[in-house]
């Protein structure tokens, strides 16, 4: 790539290990502004989308929750979750050869931007700590400093992606034959489309297979392979394990308080 092209990079997976949006969701629960209701609502999205993939609708019922549970908390609130995230858990996830890679593109003078579907509140920080370019994220709409459960545009996601990048370029002056892209799911496709030299970084299984059909380069960062046949993310094992003891505990202490109230009575 020529110096003054970009780079865009997907995060989660790609550049941190597993997702981003779940370590959140940890630390807002953790904070008292997530339900124990709404961690297992998600798991239980993320574990769905794991097995049989996204679609419209899906993602609409995820988008809903989440801004819901938001709203009314101020931005400040927010970014202080996302600086302790990121000094926390993020920092210590990133993939050491996603970080060379970075390094690489702005050591050739190229603009390296961030494209995500998690809070665009996560990918700034992820963007300002490795000194990168800038971040397309899902925006949330707030009022005053504070959240009102509605979004800006739309979320950061498969076409919104490549729509997103064609606009950088545009604004940006870049020759998108000359730019990169780097994304590890299926629903990077439309983004790693756009560029002349697009990569499948610890791809899914369904990318994996696009990437081989269509002669796309591939690397893998991750220090052990995952079952492809299964298709599931470590994060979303993880996400839907932590979310079921989570279940199970608080049914256990319930059917337990009212067994002990049934034999007071």
């Amino acid at each position: 790539m020529t110096s003054g092209s970009a780079a865009f990079f997907d995060v989660d997976n790609t550049i941190v290990r597993g997702a981003s949006s779940y370590h959140l969701a940890r630390e807002l629960h953790r904070r008292g502004m997530f339900r124990r209701r709404d961690i297992v609502f998600f798991a239980a999205h993320a574990f769905y989308y794991f097995l049989f993939g996204e679609n419209k609708k899906h993602i609409a019922r995820v988008r809903a929750r989440a801004l819901a549970t938001i709203e009314g908390h101020s931005v400040a609130e927010m970014l202080a979750v996302a600086e302790e995230l990121y000094e926390q858990v993020l920092t210590h996830r990133i993939f050491p050869g996603a970080r060379d890679l970075l390094n690489d593109h702005l050591a050739q003078g190229d603009q390296v931007w961030i494209v995500t579907a998690a809070p665009r509140e996560v990918g700034e920080l992820v963007a300002r700590r490795l000194n990168l370019t800038g971040v397309l994220g899902t925006v949330a709409e707030e009022q005053d400093g504070v959240y009102t459960g509605r979004l800006v545009g739309d979320m950061m996601h498969g076409q919104h992606k490549a729509a997103a990048v064609r606009e950088i370029a545009e604004r940006e002056g870049l020759d998108l034959a000359e730019c990169a892209a780097y994304g590890d799911s299926s629903h990077d496709i439309p983004m790693l489309r756009t560029v002349g030299e697009p990569c499948a970084i610890n791809p899914d299984p369904r990318l994996r297979l696009f990437a081989a059909d269509i002669g796309w380069p591939v690397r893998d960062f991750r220090r052990r392979r995952r079952n492809v046949r299964s298709g599931l993310r470590t994060a979303g094992q993880a996400g839907a394990v932590w979310a079921v003891a989570t279940g199970l505990r608080a049914l256990s202490r319930a059917l337990l308080r009212r067994l002990v109230g049934h034999r007071q009575g």
